[in-house]
């Protein structure tokens, strides 16, 4: 830091004492405190980047592989039989919850009676009910995804604020040592000024990686969310189709 400054010509070395240690033993109690809340935002802001990158880049690299495979096989049971190794997916919790729906409503219209082969029979009222499910589903596996993407908006949000509220106490700090000295002489304002610069200095360091983080979140939760729509829909042209067979088998049996 005194590097820096020294290179513009601002504070000699020999003004800040050697080292930013120097500077923050100096510093006062509630810039520190500024400073351990700063700091504190700023890991658990990365521990959330780290997770995150994680999760979701796991979910981009198996959804590719879930649609294939939820377009591949005849019943619907079969797919989601060939799914079952990706049920870590919201994908598949979405599906699930929908095709267990589904399978409830032909079951209660057959008087409990399973009978896979015979297609879905669902009314135009069941339908509309296993359509609200799946949007349900999916918005509760976004609002999973989203956990946590708030602190780094937080972060984002509040850390340059409380950079500058350290770097008011600061400056304020060195002209309260202008006053009781009676002298403006740089040995006098540089401590002050120093220790402003740096909650300055932490406050951004914070707030930058949260909001590149928190909008690349955003932006990869709105896909996820278009993709888990898409599904729904696919979902649900599957089940017409496949009630649509189904009947269509029983009637040239008869």
């Amino acid at each position: 830091m005194h590097g820096l400054l020294s290179l513009i010509g601002l504070f000699p070395p020999g003004i800040l004492g050697g080292s930013i240690w120097d500077i923050l033993t100096q510093a006062s109690g509630f810039s520190l405190l500024i400073l351990f809340v700063l700091l504190v935002l700023s890991v658990v802001s990365w521990a959330v980047i780290f997770l995150k990158w994680r999760s979701f880049k796991r979910i981009t690299a198996d959804s590719a592989r879930f649609r294939l495979l939820f377009r591949k096989g005849r019943r619907l049971s079969d797919r989601l039989t060939a799914l079952s190794a990706l049920q870590h997916m919201p994908h598949w919790r979405v599906i699930d919850a929908g095709y267990a729906e589904v399978v409830s409503f032909s079951e209660q219209n057959r008087g409990g009676r399973t009978g896979g082969d015979a297609g879905f029979d669902l009314t135009p009222e069941q339908k509309k009910a296993v359509s609200d499910t799946l949007e349900r589903v999916s918005q509760e596996e976004i609002g999973k995804l989203e956990e946590w993407t708030i602190f780094l908006a937080t972060t984002a949000n509040a850390s340059p604020f409380l950079g500058l509220l350290g770097t008011c106490w600061g400056i304020m700090n060195s002209f309260m040592g202008i006053g009781a000295s009676g002298s403006a002489s740089l040995a006098v304002v540089a401590p002050g000024i120093a220790e402003a610069l740096i909650a300055t200095v932490v406050g951004l360091a914070a707030a930058i990686p949260a909001v590149i983080a928190y909008n690349w979140c955003v932006r990869r939760l709105r896909v996820f969310g278009d993709d888990l729509s898409n599904l729904s829909l696919e979902f649900l042209t599957e089940l017409t189709r496949e009630n649509v067979r189904e009947t269509s088998d029983l009637s040239r049996a008869l």
